[in-house]
């Protein structure tokens, strides 16, 4: 009786006719957000979200073995596109990997991934992995590398959102090593808990100082001052990623906001006039509040209008277009 209550525990074992229905039949979270996505080893593209699946022995599954980039499209035009890509190059050099493609195949792939998902507003989420082929931790394991593309849906935040501003705080998380943090690496377990902590205060945004107390980075976005003289202060600090929208507001302001980068340490948030969050979803945004402190008049500044609006124009401009999404 034991034995055979023992046996009953046992998960059955499927044939591959059965395995295949199973995961059809099967519901998975967020499936309605998935436009399309490609994986190398098929060579195609699919808009079945129940097959979107990833290798378990892939070390960029069980070791974080790898590189992602994210990159926003609006208007039927990825934004920042090229930056995105020369981003992913430093990173795989990084971490001597190279795509099982030539960098210019990967940046058609992406294109022709978002044209597959019919949306002319969406996010793609590119992962770049080791690939393949055991569990262990040498990346001699993976014979090829591994290349992901998922085209999924983005909804624009609302004026009201931009309108409200947000309120930031001190994470206990500290900032990544200064090697790791320069890489946009797959591993995210610091910005998963710097949001798990977001969520535990009921604020919006956390931010990260490295080990001298200077500002490093919110968990996926930049973080960018205003001083008294309506300067646009960027933290230099060597524990933080470059992010392609505050280069990119960079050079939008040059000539008409003045910047400038230096180590920015916690009381230079409290002296600002605007703190701004510049990112991939939110462009520029303005925080109004930190550690329950007031930021300037307490709503969105000047400058933080001024970057948004320009980048919100530039992404038409600049955009490189997806063939039957171009609105």
């Amino acid at each position: 009786m034991e034995q055979s209550h023992a046996m009953s525990q046992n998960p059955p074992a499927l044939s591959r006719a059965e395995q295949i229905a199973k995961i059809l039949d099967t519901p998975r979270p967020g499936e309605e957000n998935i436009l399309a996505y490609y994986e190398h080893r098929l060579g195609a593209v699919s808009r079945e979200p129940r097959l979107m699946l990833l290798p378990l022995d892939d070390h960029l599954a069980h070791r974080g073995d790898g590189i992602f980039e994210t990159i926003k499209y609006e208007f039927g035009r990825l934004y920042g596109l090229d930056q995105h890509l020369e981003r992913m190059r430093r990173s795989a050099a990084g971490i001597f990997l190279e795509p099982p493609c030539s960098w210019e195949r990967l940046r058609e792939l992406i294109i022709g991934t978002a044209a597959a998902g019919g949306s002319a507003t969406g996010q793609m989420r590119v992962l770049l992995g080791r690939g393949p082929g055991g569990f262990g931790v040498d990346p001699a394991e993976c014979p090829d590398a591994s290349l992901y593309i998922i085209a999924y849906r983005f909804e624009p935040k609302p004026a009201s959102w931009y309108a409200a501003g947000l309120k930031a705080f001190r994470s206990s998380i500290p900032a990544k090593q200064g090697y790791l943090a320069r890489i946009k690496n797959a591993n995210y377990l610091p910005n998963v808990l710097m949001m798990r902590e977001t969520r535990e205060r009921g604020l919006d945004v956390p931010i990260s100082f490295d080990g001298q107390g200077h500002i490093a980075e919110s968990a996926v976005a930049n973080i960018g001052l205003v001083d008294r003289a309506g300067v646009l202060e960027v933290p230099e600090s060597g524990n933080s990623l470059a992010g392609t929208t505050m280069q990119r507001a960079l050079e939008l302001a040059e000539g008409v906001i003045p910047y400038r980068a230096r180590p920015l340490a916690e009381d230079d948030i409290f002296a600002a006039s605007e703190v701004l969050l510049l990112g991939t979803g939110p462009d520029c945004a303005a925080v109004v509040e930190y550690e329950g402190k007031t930021i300037g008049a307490g709503r969105e500044g000047p400058v933080c209008a001024r970057l948004r609006a320009m980048i919100r124009a530039d992404i038409p401009v600049s955009g490189v277009p997806v063939p039957g999404l171009v609105t």
